[in-house]
């Protein structure tokens, strides 16, 4: 089953579109589609009355929900799904497949903000940027990503990972402040440069391929070691945490 979504206009006032998602259009007729439930601003509308429907065959077990065109005000695309898949052909709001347990969603463009924010399973692809607290908590929340997988081809925002658990993200460039900040599992890697990665890291893994622009003082050098066929120098802290994360960097200040 296939829905494609295209917008009939664009939005001045963001769209909370957590409905849409495979969970809720698995084995839904057209008109079932468009009388789903979702809020243009302060005003609750149904889906109908805002995106152009298309739906080709109707299987509950493989369900993929296509967006096309400018998602860039409309949030929370996918959040809480547990299965199926989401293309989002161009870029996307912010709570991009925040808390979801299964499925894919590919962003063809940039992401906004908190994009995988606290999900516990399946795997998320942004292919362009992403912006702040990628794949990370809330604020006010205790936890950020429990599990799953997030890739980033292009660059990330600050707090990447932050209060991650488990899981893993890959981002393909550079990010910004503080990736991995009190992270306590799970695995990060950064393939370009950062700033003051692994602050009050408790536990997981952070791989540093590029260079750290400015280096935390609470982690004690322990040697170097091959990772993914590259001598990194590996560090462990948070100190001031009493934390035994590894964090893997290439390059330092200085050098």
């Amino acid at each position: 089953m296939r829905v494609t979504l295209t917008p009939k206009k664009d939005f001045k006032v963001p769209v909370e579109a957590e409905t849409i998602k495979p969970d809720n259009f698995a084995g839904k007729n057209k008109s079932e589609i468009e009388s789903i439930a979702l809020w243009h601003g302060n005003k609750e509308v149904k889906l109908g009355s805002l995106f152009d429907v298309k739906v080709e065959g109707v299987n509950k077990e493989e369900t993929k929900i296509v967006i096309e065109g400018d998602a860039s005000r409309i949030k929370r695309i996918g959040e809480g799904m547990t299965s199926g898949e989401i293309m989002i052909n161009g870029n996307v709001d912010m709570h991009c497949g925040a808390m979801m347990s299964g499925g894919k969603i590919i962003v063809k463009g940039d992401s906004d903000a908190w994009a995988g924010r606290e999900m516990i399973g399946g795997e998320l692809v942004v292919e362009g940027n992403a912006g702040n607290y990628l794949g990370a908590g809330y604020w006010g929340a205790e936890k950020g990503m429990g599990g799953g997988m997030i890739r980033v081809h292009g660059d990330a925002g600050d707090y990447v990972g932050g209060h991650m658990g488990d899981g893993e993200i890959i981002v393909k460039g550079s990010a910004g402040l503080l990736p991995g900040l009190d992270m306590s599992g799970g695995k990060i890697t950064i393939e370009g440069n950062t700033t003051l990665p692994g602050g009050e890291m408790k536990n997981g893994m952070m791989v540093i391929k590029g260079k750290v622009l400015e280096m935390l003082p609470s982690f004690r050098f322990e040697g170097e070691e091959i990772v993914d066929s590259l001598k990194l120098k590996k560090f462990t802290g948070d100190l001031v945490r009493r934390g035994s994360g590894t964090l893997y960097v290439n390059l330092i200040p200085g050098e």
